[in-house]
């Protein structure tokens, strides 16, 4: 019995990549995909925390300086700045109690990298409705995932900039967002903001026994909701074929049937190997192979919209390779 239940799984599994690819022809081809923004500043290498924390502006520095010498990328990306952020636009998710407390418990200078951090996201869709682009990178730093609102910083977050920019896009007309979440910590904050909201299907690979302790598999949503929330526990050691696996069970399926208009990504690099947080066996292949699926998910549906921002990782050498692979598909539809 368990031989026949394993094999309906991967005869499962690979029904659901086969139609994926029927559907989206463009993806069976490989060919360039051009209009890619990548959004970041100098805000960014800012220090929040104190010297030795993980969460350090070498994260990024390290990245951006290699994106800068990579042939593919140098010759393809388009660079956006990032812009201002209304008072009413975080309100979109967070309290005006939660905002004031930032400022108030953290300081002003912490408040505006947190704030440039929602304003890379918002001008990466800006550019994304304006038609100058189809999919963008933010490059920010800190990350938001974590972010509910409570006035303080959460798991190094201060303001849930994927979350801001669900409620900014159905403000502007997509109704149907799918968020990925590949970071190794569970995206508690995310999870809280669309729990009971058929509108958005969030989609989260993750070690449920790591911070935020959170991330259980039988939390599907609620009401209306339920069934839109999809978190998959991966345990330590956990690498590429393992989350692959995740992503063709679970996460295509649900796509498909769900049909978003638009697709954001949470990528968190600290579900790579060696991260100073994680313990999952992920590489540079593992991060190509989940962005293919979620280009070609955003190709059936969304006309290949995405919008990609940092969350976490804690070892710059792997965040700048893992990320410069993520960002190469989203230049290049390939298979």
């Amino acid at each position: 019995m368990y031989g026949f239940l394993n094999r309906r799984k991967l005869l499962k599994s690979f029904f659901s990549i086969l139609v994926l690819l029927k559907i989206d022809n463009s993806y069976a081809v490989k060919r360039l995909f051009s209009k890619t923004g990548f959004i970041t500043d100098p805000v960014f290498f800012k220090p929040i925390f104190k010297k030795n924390h993980p969460e350090n502006p070498k994260r990024l520095k390290n990245a951006i300086e290699n994106i800068k010498t990579n042939s593919l990328l140098k010759k393809n990306i388009l660079y956006f700045p990032i812009r201002d952020v209304a008072h009413e636009e975080l309100s979109l998710i967070h309290t005006h109690e939660h905002i004031t407390g930032i400022k108030k418990n953290h300081g002003g200078r912490v408040d505006s990298i947190a704030r440039a951090g929602v304003g890379g996201v918002l001008n990466a869709c800006d550019n994304i409705i304006k038609g100058n682009i189809t999919r963008a990178f933010v490059a920010s730093r800190p990350p938001g995932h974590h972010a509910i609102n409570y006035g303080r910083e959460e798991g190094f977050c201060f303001y849930n900039n994927i979350s801001i920019a669900t409620r900014y896009l159905q403000q502007k007309g997509y109704k149907k967002i799918l968020i990925i979440d590949w970071d190794y910590h569970h995206g508690n904050g995310t999870e809280y903001f669309f729990y009971d909201d058929p509108s958005v299907l969030y989609f989260s690979t993750h070690d449920m026994n790591a911070y935020p302790w959170t991330g259980d598999p039988n939390r599907k949503g609620k009401e209306n909701g339920y069934g839109f929330n999809v978190n998959v526990h991966l345990p330590c050691g956990s690498n590429n074929s393992d989350i692959e696996r995740a992503y063709t069970d679970y996460l295509i399926p649900k796509a498909l049937k769900f049909k978003p208009d638009f697709v954001l990504i949470s990528a968190g690099f600290d579900s790579r190997d060696n991260d100073l947080l994680g313990c999952f066996k992920i590489n540079d292949g593992g991060y190509r192979n989940i962005s293919r699926i979620a280009s070609a998910i955003a190709n059936t549906t969304a006309k290949g919209r995405i919008v990609s921002v940092l969350e976490g990782g804690y070892n710059p050498t792997g965040v700048a390779s893992s990320m410069i692979a993520h960002i190469e598909e989203l230049l290049l539809n390939r298979i």
